[in-house]
């Protein structure tokens, strides 16, 4: 965890925050089809979990400094999200288990408010929205992750896409079957979630807080479709959703619903 590898791959997460630069970097480490070390790959691809996180900000054309939502958006920042999930009405669910129905079986998350309250409260108001309806799992590393977050309904993107929250600190470490936010950085939490798949507790330093656990159903997230790996193009998805995904990405395992109880 302290090996000259680490080091170095800490100092890469500090490089400029526009995402193309960050993108060529990332998809040139993870080009050669043949892992060497699966070490090496998953910390490669936390750099990307940064990056991916884009897909709802600055790939849409926001960058750091001149982030300025309006309407809704400004309302949902930070913790302001309380009043927006306030107006969902009397059938909003508020309990802390959360379950989402995939195409291949259901996976149970408990929802962990004294870990992060403010990134439960993000993920509870989604899911009341309808925002996970859908959703893809549009990005799938065997032994590291399974990613999603970005709506199918282009509309909803929009609407969170500068909704940024608060960081929660880092109460509990990132081990198998932790819920997570992926971000761009501090402060940059949207919608994006992830699945830890192993182990990565060194992605605590790094800021990664985990809100939840799969208590049900790990064995359905570790059978999601990884055929497509991170091919899933974010700037597209968040611009056209589900209708960019279904023709470039058919097979691409899928939430049906996200519920609370």
């Amino acid at each position: 965890k302290n090996s000259p590898e680490s080091r170095r791959h800490t100092r890469s997460l500090q490089i400029d925050q526009f995402p193309s630069r960050r993108q060529a970097a990332c998809a040139v480490k993870l080009a050669p089809p043949v892992r060497r070390q699966q070490s090496s790959i998953m910390k490669v691809s936390a750099l990307c979990l940064f990056i991916t996180a884009l897909g709802a900000g600055a790939m849409s054309g926001v960058r750091r400094g001149s982030r300025r939502p309006v309407g809704r958006d400004a309302m949902l920042r930070g913790g302001a999200g309380t009043a927006a999930a306030a107006a969902l009405g009397a059938n909003a669910g508020t309990g802390n288990v959360a379950t989402l129905e995939t195409d291949v079986g259901s996976i149970v998350i408990e929802l962990r408010p004294e870990w992060a309250p403010i990134g439960v409260e993000r993920f509870k108001e989604l899911i009341n929205v309808g925002f996970y309806d859908e959703a893809r799992f549009f990005r799938v590393v065997p032994g590291f992750i399974v990613q999603f977050g970005l709506s199918g309904d282009p509309d909803l993107n929009r609407k969170y896409k500068a909704a940024n929250l608060k960081d929660d600190p880092v109460k509990t470490s990132n081990k198998k079957g932790t819920l997570v936010f992926a971000t761009a950085g501090p402060g940059t939490r949207t919608s994006q979630m992830f699945i830890n798949f192993g182990d990565n507790s060194f992605l605590d330093r790094q800021g990664f807080s985990p809100i939840g656990e799969v208590t049900s159903g790990l064995d359905v997230a570790l059978k999601l479709n990884a055929e497509y790996g991170e091919k899933p193009n974010q700037g597209r998805i968040t611009n056209q959703g589900n209708a960019y995904l279904k023709e470039s990405f058919p097979r691409l395992s899928y939430i049906k619903k996200a519920s609370l109880s």
